[in-house]
């Protein structure tokens, strides 16, 4: 039961009760009320009392002279009808207001609640990579401005948090390419000596392959957290160009993993960046052809949103969410070539984007990835 509901509840029973009393109140006190001592009640058959004859104890009354429908009542027989109907319609008057009780219970209640639903709706619009959004309430200093007021001020410093992180990120990836880069050109004029032996060349084709990871990695990070950040400027973008593009950059790892494409697509515009949607791509191909199996396929499909599939190795579903985060692989991957960032990087392209990104296990091995992107309602004239 929704807090409104109870709250009507509680509205409406508080002023059950308390109607409920007043009126055995009332009914108490016309039951308290003392019977006259002398006098009838004359009324035609059927009706109410319509005057009273006082009499005292030694004086009589002419009946011949009452019309021939008339009836008698006595004075406790009048105090009880008068009590009947009090009741009646004390208990009508009661549920009518109760009605209208409970109507305005629900229309307060729905005014009191109306500041935690803006700060329900705030929380459910957050996320890590969009933390702008406040609840700024107004209205006066009571519970639920302040409540409103502490939820901004976490706002805040989760913000601030994040984007320092962010910051370090970035700062840390960029210093760490000088050194790399010194260290390659080091590598390779040792590998171009003369008298460079077999065993020193063999070492220093496996310090170029491992400077070459931490290369990549360095460059993941950068973009993971460029994406991060959102996008600063955005143009419109053909999303199946760059997967054409994308699919022909990838023909040489595929040629020599034996993998083959199978692309069907149509003409789909994006509002973005076309470098971020350029990587978004491209590792999802990238990332379908080293884990897949020799003799392989790659399915690509553009539609309503991005479908890549593989027909790699069997994924196991309680695998897939861990995909998504940064250095993750399943155990039968760390031998291949891929950073482990692959998979964070399209997720966070596509929230830059305003989209979103999933993936599920391939029914006959292999992994599903679904990205949807906001599709913009300009087409190319035809």
């Amino acid at each position: 039961m929704k807090l409104r509901t109870r709250l009507t509840a509680w509205y409406a029973g508080v002023f059950l009760i308390a109607g409920i009393a007043l009126v055995g109140l009332n009914y108490w006190l016309l039951a308290d009320w003392a019977v006259p001592a002398a006098g009838v009640a004359v009324g035609i058959a059927g009706t109410t009392p319509q005057r009273t004859m006082p009499l005292s104890d030694a004086q009589t009354m002419d009946v011949s002279s009452l019309p021939a429908d008339a009836v008698v009542w006595s004075p406790a027989a009048v105090k009880t009808d008068v009590m009947t109907t009090v009741l009646w319609q004390s208990a009508i008057a009661l549920v009518v207001a109760a009605i209208i009780a409970v109507w305005l219970g629900w229309v307060v209640a729905g005014r009191v609640l109306a500041p935690l639903h803006s700060i329900t709706s705030t929380a459910h619009r957050l996320e890590a990579e969009q933390l702008d959004r406040r609840i700024e309430l107004d209205g006066p200093p009571d519970e639920l401005k302040e409540l409103a007021d502490t939820f901004d001020g976490m706002l805040d410093r989760l913000a601030s948090s994040f984007d320092s992180q962010k910051r370090f990120v970035a700062n840390a990836s960029h210093e760490l390419r000088t050194p790399l880069a010194v260290q390659r050109t080091l590598i390779e004029v040792a590998l171009g000596a003369p008298d460079a032996s077999d065993d020193i060349r063999r070492l220093g084709a496996h310090l170029l392959d491992t400077n070459e990871r931490s290369e990549k990695l360095i460059d993941g990070l950068l973009l993971l957290a460029r994406s991060d950040r959102g996008l600063a400027t955005r143009e419109l973008v053909w999303l199946d160009e760059v997967i054409d593009d994308e699919i022909e950059t990838c023909a040489a790892l595929a040629a020599e993993k034996k993998v083959t494409f199978e692309v069907r697509s149509r003409r789909y515009l994006v509002d973005g960046d076309p470098v971020l949607l350029a990587h978004l791509v491209g590792n999802l191909l990238r990332n379908a052809v080293l884990y897949n199996k020799p003799g392989g396929s790659v399915t690509v499909k553009l539609d309503q949103e991005l479908i890549v599939s593989n027909t790699g190795p069997t994924v196991p579903a309680q695998a897939v969410p861990g995909l998504f985060e940064p250095f993750r692989r399943l155990r039968d991957r760390t031998g291949t070539a891929g950073s482990g960032l692959g998979l964070s990087i399209v997720q966070s392209v596509a929230r830059a984007h305003h989209g979103s990104a999933k993936a599920r296990p391939n029914g006959g091995g292999g992994l599903v990835v679904q990205v949807n992107l906001p599709e913009t309602g300009v087409r190319q004239p035809s």
